[in-house]
């Protein structure tokens, strides 16, 4: 049987693998072996310890929840994850953040559409789906293993900004001046306007929110989303 500490420890071999593969060890890796060869050592070690932390999950225990998830904290939650499907789908078109192979990045005129909630949205839809899954399963495995992907994109996110500052000194502060880091905070500041979302954001973010919440009647045997109240 394994236990929750098994997790606690393939969370932080997962979370800090990336960190130290992603930042500090990047540059004298690739100086040693070259750049295609790192992205298959990152890779392998990203796949291996993300391996390690879901087996450690579904070994460790159901502790008791911490509190009872009712439909209106999965109403909430359901509410949410189609926030972040928009947010996620949104982040894959003209995404500054996104690796370009040593390409200029795409970088928009103006902060619209999810740049204009957040400079990182596909990292605060993995944070945000961390959050909803502590929110409806509240017991210990699952807020360590919520709580490794959360703090991995929002710590990633700060550091990608700190990385992009010394890699693109020009255009990178630029677009940090035009979006904002915290959801909706360039927004509240008057430097970006909501609105200008895409179809591939809106449609496609209902149509993941709508097909990933039914998957998860037949992987875990929960109703999640508005499956729940069909």
């Amino acid at each position: 049987m394994g236990t929750i500490d098994a997790v606690v420890v393939a969370a932080i071999a997962f979370v800090g693998s990336h960190f130290l593969l992603s930042h500090p060890l990047r540059k004298p890796l690739t100086s040693a072996i070259g750049e295609t060869p790192f992205l298959g050592v990152y890779s392998l070690v990203a796949f291996a310890t993300l391996g390690w932390l879901i087996a450690a999950f579904v070994k460790a225990p159901v502790t008791t929840p911490l509190w009872p998830a009712g439909d209106v904290v999965w109403a909430l939650a359901s509410a949410v994850m189609l926030i972040a499907a928009i947010l996620l789908m949104g982040s894959l078109i003209r995404n500054p953040a996104l690796p370009t192979g040593g390409r200029p990045a795409p970088f928009p005129d103006t902060a619209r559409g999810v740049y204009a909630v957040t400079r990182h949205p596909m990292m605060w839809a993995f944070a945000l789906w961390g959050l909803c899954h502590i929110a409806v399963y509240p017991v210990a495995k699952n807020i360590v293993l919520a709580g490794a992907m959360i703090v991995l994109a929002l710590v990633g996110a700060a550091l990608q900004d700190r990385k992009k500052e010394r890699l693109e000194p020009e255009r990178w502060p630029e677009w940090e001046a035009k979006t904002s880091y915290l959801p909706f905070a360039a927004i509240a500041a008057g430097r970006a306007r909501l609105g200008g979302f895409g179809m591939h954001a809106l449609a496609g973010g209902l149509v993941v929110w709508l097909v990933a919440t039914w998957a998860h009647i037949p992987l875990t045997g929960w109703h999640a989303g508005i499956w729940r109240w069909l």
